[in-house]
């Protein structure tokens, strides 16, 4: 159903967007949509195939395929999995890391209406057999060095196939299992399911901050418009190489750099890993334009100790989310890449990836804001009775539009839990300013009560990631009988002379005394993320419960 047009909101005028009206989709929601506009995923691949071929599609060390070649050998895979007998709304699983063979087979999926379910691979047997069990799979696509963790099949009985994408050990061969060489060389499908825009396209699984996981159900409504906010809001395009640095399974992985590049029929460089050096290495050669990760990665290159020998005058936007950037970063950055535009964003599975971003090109953005609406999006700030709060009020940000998912698989409690006619609780503590740019404070569960004071953990983390040295930083609460709660710090860092002491005298002159850390777990890994780069301080509580 179909309402009077809508402009895009300002400051998106100046942007390449499509059309606009206003819809109704999803039973009751009324949200602004792009007009016109791809109805399904396949038909983004579809498009760029036609107009594309011969352009570089992907590339992933040695292998480089063109848009013709990427889509000959999707319609082969894509015979196998109907020769297997998976039909649309079909659950296949992908419990794959950064390569070629998930893109085929994610596509593949598509083309067949079948649902992906892209699973972290962080995920270990118990948690790989509870998301098998709870989507039902028909089908799981894995890497061979995976294959260990796959449950055995009294445990999955909806499991009837697993594609071994790489050498598959004889020891771990059955009646299920079919090798990816097997389905690259069969006949290439040519018919296409012609879903419908509101089905479910995708389940990403929030391995969240609490409890059991819930699927969220991405259609193929909210993937259009997810990408098309990129595309139209970064002015990206067929001549824009992606580098994908986060993991392809985390919504930012698969929608701002995969289906991105899909879209505009760029280049996708795929790091099976990141590191710094690998990257800074195929950024030079493939002349890498764009990216988006979480902020301790641009600082990882940052500290590469040859960062400035390699040309990196083609990057021309950074984007970056899952927490906040150090102003000392993009001091750096800017200094050393003065064409680079940063831009932050604001999102989460939920919301199929963007909800906020920082428009380009202005010069006076303040720097604590991760953005404004996107043009499809609306924001709210709620307090705990519903009612919407005016501008500079802190509350619950509540997000609307066509990219926010349906609901969670086989969940209608937390569905109803958490959607209300559409709009989503994000569980984000935020403020939306009198000009439109949104800030985030905290999760609602994160802030810190230390003796009647409450205290907002991000900004004591924004502290902590100044100091020189600091790479990740979290704040948590450690219980204490008398306050309530006493700031704990928890810092990734590989600076040997790093201490409590340190971190004190750093804090003492930019907080107030009761928000400076009294206590410090100091580690030299990458603290523990979410799908969306969040960090997960449930881990961390346990830790320092355990401790």
């Amino acid at each position: 159903m179909k309402t009077d047009s809508s402009a895009a909101p300002s400051p998106w005028l100046s942007c390449n967007l499509p059309g606009m009206r206003v819809e109704a989709h999803f039973g009751d929601r009324l949200v602004r949509t792009f007009e016109p506009r791809a109805r399904r995923i396949h038909d983004l691949l579809a498009h760029t195939v036609l107009h594309r071929a011969d352009d570089l599609a992907l590339v992933c060390e040695s292998q480089r395929l063109t848009w013709r070649e990427l889509h000959a050998q999707v319609a082969s895979v894509a015979t196998g999995f109907q020769q297997a007998g998976i039909l649309p709304g079909d659950r296949v699983a992908l419990f794959q890391g950064n390569n070629p063979a998930f893109v085929i087979a994610f596509l593949a999926i598509q083309q067949l209406g079948a649902i992906a379910v892209a699973v972290g691979l962080r995920e270990q047997r118990a948690g790989l057999t509870w998301i098998l069990q709870h989507c039902g799979a028909k089908a799981l696509v894995c890497d061979a060095d995976l294959l260990e963790r796959v449950p055995e099949p009294a445990h999955t009985p909806d499991l009837q196939w697993i594609l071994v994408a790489g050498q598959c050990p004889e020891a771990l061969r059955s009646d299920r299992t079919v090798a990816w060489s097997d389905w690259l060389a069969l006949p290439p499908c040519d018919s296409v399911h012609l879903a419908d825009e509101e089905d479910t396209a995708i389940i990403l699984y929030t391995s969240g901050t609490t409890g059991r996981p819930k699927g969220a159900m991405l259609t193929h409504f909210n993937v259009v418009h997810s990408v098309q906010h990129y595309v139209s809001c970064m002015g990206l395009g067929c001549t824009d190489k992606s580098m994908l640095g986060v993991p392809v399974t985390h919504v930012t992985g698969l929608i701002a750099n995969m289906m991105c590049m899909v879209a505009v029929g760029g280049t996708l460089l795929m790091l099976p890993v990141f590191k710094a050096d690998h990257f800074l290495h195929m950024a030079q050669q493939e002349g890498m334009t764009h990216t988006l990760m979480v902020p301790a990665m641009y600082k990882l290159l940052l500290m590469a100790p040859d960062f400035e020998t390699f040309d990196l005058s083609a990057w021309r936007i950074g984007g970056f989310g899952g927490a906040p950037m150090p102003t000392s970063t993009i001091e750096e950055m800017a200094h050393k890449l003065p064409k680079l535009q940063l831009l932050n964003a604001y999102g989460s599975t939920e919301t199929t990836s963007p909800t906020t971003l920082m428009p380009m090109g202005l010069d006076r953005a303040p720097r604590d804001s991760v953005g404004m609406p996107l043009p499809c999006a609306d924001v709210l700030v709620m307090n705990d009775a519903g009612q919407a709060l005016p501008a500079g009020d802190v509350g619950e940000i509540w997000i609307s539009g066509p990219m926010v998912v349906k609901g969670y698989w086989n969940d209608p409690a937390a569905s109803a839990r958490e959607f209300t006619s559409g709009w989503w609780h994000s569980g984000d503590l935020g403020s939306l300013d009198a000009e439109g740019y949104l800030r985030i404070f905290d999760r609602k569960k994160d802030m810190l009560n230390r003796g009647g004071y409450k205290i907002y953990s991000v900004e004591v983390e924004n502290v902590l990631l100044q100091i020189p040295g600091v790479l990740e930083a979290a704040i948590i609460g450690r219980p204490c009988p008398v306050l309530g709660e006493r700031v704990h710090a928890v810092v990734h860092t590989l600076q040997e002379d790093f201490s409590l002491r340190v971190l004190q005298s750093f804090c003492k002159d930019q907080l107030a005394d009761y928000k400076v850390p009294e206590t410090l777990d100091i580690r030299r890994q990458a603290l523990p993320r979410n799908t969306n780069g969040k960090i997960i301080k449930r881990e961390l509580r346990d830790a320092l419960k355990a401790a």
